[in-house]
């Protein structure tokens, strides 16, 4: 096996420990984000500090202002994927639930994000927004 398929295999295990913690980390551009430990291992890991900054870039958008009018639902909760093409583009997406239609689409014209996809999601509650990996939920 190769180094790096060794190192997507170790990442992906890692990944699953996450199961929730209450510490928090504060992005900081957008003090209205938190995130997890997980995000963090999840950034610090795989170089993916610049996916956190692309989801808080539009938490204060008016393109997820947009949003809001159509469904409040997304913010309590909302659905974000990262998906990464084999020509190392990206496209990250954002759902107000599982099935629907994205509401937000951003490409990446290059990232050397080590896996061909991940999901995070992002929840309010009650002070701040909190992107968290799926199994710290």
């Amino acid at each position: 096996m190769s180094n790096q398929n060794q190192f997507i295999t170790q990442l992906k295990t890692n990944l699953k420990q996450f199961t929730g913690d209450i510490g928090r980390y504060q992005h900081s551009f957008y003090p209205q984000l938190v995130y997890t430990p997980g995000i963090q291992y999840l950034a610090e890991t795989a170089g993916a500090y610049w996916l956190i900054d692309v989801i808080a870039s539009h938490l204060n958008s008016s393109a997820f202002q947009r949003v809001v009018q159509q469904d409040r639902r997304i913010l309590d909760l909302h659905f974000w994927n990262l998906t990464v093409s084999d020509d190392s583009s990206g496209l990250v997406t954002a759902r107000v639930d599982s099935g629907e239609e994205a509401s937000i689409k951003q490409r990446i014209p290059f990232t050397d994000f080590p896996l061909k996809s991940i999901d995070l999601w992002v929840a309010f509650d009650g002070r701040s927004l909190t992107l968290y990996l799926p199994s710290e939920h």
